[in-house]
């Protein structure tokens, strides 16, 4: 028999964490036993009252989940893919139940994928993007790879991540924040007849000019660096990181997105690349951040089948 009081702290986490893992994982080909079983009435041939009451006792399973499984089982009757994570156990009901929304015979093998390497708040925000994306457009509307996508640079031949369908949400206006002085100076200029929004128009276009042309310069000085493999690094140079904060902000960089910036993907996968243009680099949070590569995931497993 074995002492468990002998076992160190290292060998008793693993121990936990494996009995643990092992738990959840047969507690997930369960659930996916379920919607069978009410199919056949099992749990009536063996003297349950429901099937309820058969989850409960056999697996201690509630009943809400069991609700959640058979309602997950009769969306996904027409996708097979999604329909054989879930009777198979290998992704939780709680993660299918995140894009149950917003699937479809299109995108299921996509999202299918996607479940079984996105955490669940990555999947939540996945949705979220998706639903926001068709609401904001009935003509672009459709799979999520068209808010936050991968096409194929023909330069470089890799996997560039776009954004481009949340172009037409429309911004709140009353978010402004604008300081009393600024309005009072707005407002003196606009009593004066002068157009304030021709004003801003130009300051925001001579900004966004001032940062493409230095985006451009930076891209053709990393452009001639490159010619020269010893000097090639991972590591995003303090110039890039720059121009990225000055065009971007600290927030991610999906316009319907307000959580801060932890990652600056490569849209274009340095791998590939060999290069930290600021052109194809955006901030982005960690849920979009893992979306992304998942969605990297699937351009790369398509084109190798």
């Amino acid at each position: 028999m074995l002492l468990y009081k002998n076992l160190s702290d290292k060998d008793l986490f693993f121990l936990c964490k494996e009995y643990g893992e092992k738990t959840l994982m047969w507690r997930r080909k369960f659930i996916g036993l379920l919607p069978e079983v009410n199919k056949r009435r099992l749990f009536e041939k063996h003297g349950f009252f429901s099937i309820f009451e058969f989850a409960a006792k056999m697996a201690g399973v509630n009943e809400s989940q069991v609700r959640l499984a058979l309602n997950l089982e009769k969306k996904f009757s027409d996708k097979k893919d999604l329909h054989e994570l879930l009777i198979s156990g290998e992704v939780g009901i709680n993660k299918l139940a995140k894009i149950a929304s917003i699937s479809t015979l299109g995108n299921q093998k996509t999202l299918a994928g996607q479940a079984k390497i996105l955490p669940c708040r990555a999947l939540e925000t996945l949705a979220r993007d998706e639903r926001i994306s068709e609401f904001a457009s009935a003509a672009q509307c459709g799979n999520f790879d068209k808010s936050l996508h991968v096409n194929t640079s023909s330069k470089q031949n890799s996997p560039e991540v776009k954004f481009g369908i949340f172009d037409n949400i429309q911004p709140n206006i009353e978010t402004l924040k604008l300081s009393p002085e600024i309005q009072k100076r707005l407002l003196d200029l606009q009593q004066k007849g002068i157009d304030i929004n021709q004003l801003l128009k130009e300051f925001l276009d001579q900004r966004e000019e001032k940062i493409e042309n230095e985006k451009t310069d930076i891209a053709e000085d990393l452009e001639k660096k490159s010619k020269n493999p010893a000097k090639i690094s991972r590591t995003i140079p303090a110039s890039v990181k720059r121009i990225i904060q000055k065009e971007h902000g600290t927030k991610c960089a999906i316009p319907t997105c307000q959580k801060p910036s932890e990652h600056l993907h490569h849209t274009l996968r340095f791998a590939m690349s060999q290069n930290h243009d600021p052109h194809y680099i955006a901030p982005l949070c960690r849920q979009h951040h893992l979306i992304a590569h998942s969605i990297d995931r699937n351009f790369q497993e398509h084109v190798m089948m």
